[in-house]
């Protein structure tokens, strides 16, 4: 199987988990997808699901089906993931601008629409990318950079169109916008 075959499946799949799976896992599953490695991001998604006990609606359970691949030895797995839909997501509120997040711009910049910038209830700070070209490797690329400048825990969220999910959605409602790319005037 080719070792890119999965990456876009991952990353849609690692998206709608944001919020359900425990963030310090989250930010390394999208650093292994961003460096081509799906067979640890199938061997490791699937045994963390079952540990947290965190249920997948169909889709979800489709798109971890095409992660782990049909020869791969954690397949068995994928149908022991416990069925289920997504909580009421958090509240967040607008985040205040920092050099990281400052930083983040500058990577951000080329490769998206717009870069957002939210808070959990629990404390802990979002970087949305809007229109992201790259996923992938945008959303690992803003979290080594977040860890440089002393996140433990990065939390970024490339978003390829609309929010796709309720957790990005609040997050989107909710959050300072730090910088959007004008609209080329036509004409």
């Amino acid at each position: 199987m080719d070792r890119l075959a999965g990456v876009p499946a991952g990353h849609e799949l690692l998206l709608r988990l944001a919020g359900r799976f425990p963030d310090e896992l989250l930010w390394r599953l999208r650093d292994w997808l961003a460096a081509g490695d799906t067979a640890a991001l199938g061997a490791v998604l699937p045994r963390t699901l079952l540990r947290h006990r965190i249920g997948l609606t169909g889709h979800e359970r489709t798109l971890l089906a095409e992660v782990v691949g049909p020869d791969a030895p954690s397949r068995r797995l994928v149908e022991a993931v416990l069925p289920g839909t997504p909580p009421a997501p958090p509240a967040f509120t607008a985040g205040e601008p920092d050099l990281a997040t400052w930083s983040a711009l500058s990577v951000v910049r080329d490769e998206a629409s717009a870069l957002l910038l939210a808070v959990r209830d629990d404390g802990a700070r979002v970087l949305l990318v809007r229109d992201a070209q790259r996923p992938h490797l945008l959303a690992a690329a803003v979290a080594r950079l977040l860890r440089v400048h002393g996140d433990r825990v990065p939390r970024v969220e490339a978003l390829t169109g609309d929010a796709p999910t309720e957790y990005h959605e609040a997050a989107c409602t909710a959050a300072a916008s730090l910088w959007s790319r004008e609209p080329v005037p036509t004409g």
